[in-house]
């Protein structure tokens, strides 16, 4: 399996073959996929999910995708005046408010089971109020579309767009945090050691090499923080 998603991912750059080599990867994973027992098939197809101790990263993009969208066809619908177009826009508000339930949920059940700093936990309260933040006012924007038939007009439709512009706001501010807590402070990242050098893939299929000094680890003040 990863030797053909090296293939799909360098475009051949490494490997050369062509599209022969190409199928017979495809193949040859089929093949091994097949060999295996059950309950190595699911880690096998997604061995990234089930590498995850948790689903917080895999469910946070989708209330942020589906919110993104509601308030950019919304503002687009209201100036162009095409209620049909907020029709859909209310169903990504929809949708993205029952994302962030379910993301909410797990990243809280994950900052209950990761071993972080005292230095990451501040930022990890932050990131949980945002994200709290963001599920609250979603719903009460979710609330308040149904309640007004799915079309909010005149000044209250302004109102409910800067709240919508706020909710935006706050979830690239939580984002902001996350992903502070993820590649600065590698919480919950289980790192391989670079040994051989890095790829450099800025000039398309040219590969450049060069060393890269194993990352210093700060050992300062760390606590196992479980919240119950």
């Amino acid at each position: 399996m990863n030797n053909f998603l090296s293939f799909q991912i360098h475009g051949n750059a490494d490997h050369g073959g062509g599209i022969v080599d190409s199928v017979s990867s495809l193949l040859a994973f089929f093949e091994n996929l097949i060999s295996q027992e059950p309950g190595d098939i699911f880690s096998s197809l997604l061995s990234g999910i089930s590498g995850m101790d948790n689903i917080h990263p895999l469910l946070v993009h989708f209330p942020i995708a589906f919110l993104f969208a509601f308030f950019v066809l919304d503002v687009v619908a209201t100036l162009a005046k095409k209620p049909q177009w907020r029709a859909v826009a209310s169903w990504f508000l929809y949708i993205g408010s029952i994302a962030a339930v379910f993301t909410v949920i797990a990243g809280l059940m994950a900052a209950g089971s990761v071993v972080h700093g005292e230095n990451v936990h501040e930022i990890m309260e932050s990131h949980k109020h945002f994200g709290l933040s963001v599920l609250s006012l979603a719903i009460a924007l979710s609330a308040w579309r149904i309640k007004n038939g799915g079309l909010i007009r005149g000044a209250a439709n302004s109102l409910f767009l800067l709240l919508a512009a706020m909710l935006c706001v706050l979830m690239v501010l939580g984002a902001d945090l996350g992903g502070l807590m993820v590649y600065q402070y590698g919480v919950a990242v289980k790192a391989v050691p670079v040994t051989e050098g890095g790829h450099d893939h800025e000039h398309g299929d040219e590969h450049h090499h060069a060393d890269v000094p194993e990352p210093e680890h700060e050992h300062e003040h760390e606590h196992n923080h479980t919240h119950q």
